[in-house]
């Protein structure tokens, strides 16, 4: 009567949703101040003042046609070019507008490019610990998803095991750095090397293998990390981007997709992702939105919070015994657990309270996200939490 896979979709709410939800009623029960809620990645930085003053100023000098009515598809092209100009200043590239195409936001991007390069066999490769959508995301095109193993002493890429999960009927591979849930930047020599291995084997398969670069965490990087712009090393590269939260804007829906010139056979590619995102009931990008995006361009985005709120957590999880990395980027971390079994773990930690995430539905087993875009004084009280728990393993050792 009704697709089943869609259905077993619709039914099943995801486990950070689950968890949040729990949060949600359990703060009822015992007041909100008591829930350490680490689930969801919703940014708690509000957006920044220039984005209301774009907005209001949009309002006022534009007629609202020219504010709220249908752009082209692939979004106003004055707003594309902006977003292009913008782009080329950071990274020293050379788009222009017609290389990018307007979406609603990060997970639009991503689904579209799937859609639009996906055919019957193919395969999309990623990296443990990964954003657990990705996989409905591959799926719902017929193509399937090989996931390779986490190397959990740094959150790099493993390559051999990287090498051996590579065939003829790969597509393309999905890089999310900064990383959710591991909050760990691909180094300059991991994107070197793997842009390496995937140029080998394209000639060796006679097509090309694209990368998918998932990048809505860019700007949210502490201290002096840089993340590599993947199209500098790469040309068949897809760059998938939101303003979520770099902005703070996670319910407006806005983002975009690069495609480079210099991507095999250009025209075919981004036709492709027109008609992907046709099928996808796009229509447009949010027009308002684009509008403001446009006028923010460059601006720069409040991180200090974030890294505020990591090296909290951080150091009050080491001091409790916990093995973490420490933040680098997005506003994740991903501590192991102090059992095996990732979901009795963080069943353990309801006990006081504490709201993680298992490891498990991000591809790696016997670790946990700890979401940290929270208020800083929950991240306080929840570190003497962390400490009980640990305690609590301890003595039954």
């Amino acid at each position: 009567m009704v697709n089943e896979k869609m259905y077993e979709l619709g039914s099943k709410k995801s486990t950070i949703r689950t968890i949040f939800e729990y949060g949600q009623k359990r703060a009822k029960e015992v007041g909100a101040e008591n829930i350490c809620d680490f689930s969801l990645g919703n940014p708690n930085v509000p957006a920044p003042d220039y984005i209301k003053e774009a907005v209001l100023d949009i309002m006022d000098e534009l007629p609202p046609q020219a504010i709220h009515s249908y752009t082209v598809a692939p979004g106003k092209p004055e707003v594309r070019e902006t977003l292009a100009q913008d782009i080329n200043r950071r990274f020293g590239t050379h788009f222009t507008g017609a290389n990018l195409f307007m979406v609603g936001g990060a997970a639009a991007a991503i689904t579209i490019c799937f859609k639009a390069l996906a055919e019957e066999g193919d395969e999309f490769v990623v990296f443990a610990p990964f954003f657990p959508e990705y996989r409905c995301f591959v799926e719902s095109t017929g193509a399937s998803l090989k996931v390779v193993p986490a190397r959990t002493e740094d959150f790099q890429i493993d390559f051999d095991a990287f090498e051996k999960l590579l065939t003829p009927h790969t597509k393309g591979v999905i890089v999310n750095s900064p990383n959710n849930p591991s909050g760990v930047v691909y180094s300059e020599e991991t994107i070197r090397n793997l842009t390496a291995l995937l140029a080998k084997k394209e000639k060796e398969y006679g097509h090309p293998i694209f990368i998918i670069s998932d990048e809505p965490y860019r700007e949210i990087v502490y201290g002096d990390i840089q993340v590599p712009y993947i199209p500098l090393y790469y040309k068949n590269t897809l760059v998938c981007y939101s303003y979520s939260k770099s902005f703070s804007l996670p319910g407006e829906r806005i983002g975009y997709i690069v495609v480079p010139s210099e991507v095999m056979d250009f025209a075919k590619v981004f036709g492709a992702i027109a008609g992907a995102a046709r099928v996808e009931c796009h229509v447009n990008a949010p027009s308002l939105w684009q509008l403001v995006v446009a006028r923010c361009a460059g601006k720069p985005s409040d991180v200090a919070p974030y890294e505020r709120n990591g090296q909290l957590l951080y150091q009050g999880l080491k001091d409790a015994g916990f093995t973490v990395l420490k933040p680098q980027g997005a506003f994740y971390l991903f501590p192991k657990c102090l059992e095996e079994d990732d979901y009795a773990f963080c069943e353990r930690a309801k006990k006081y309270d504490l709201l993680l995430v298992p490891g498990t539905d991000f591809g790696c087993p016997g670790y946990f996200r700890a979401s940290y875009c929270i208020s800083y004084d929950t991240i306080k009280k929840s570190l003497p939490l962390f400490k009980k728990l640990a305690e609590e393993y301890k003595s039954a050792e």
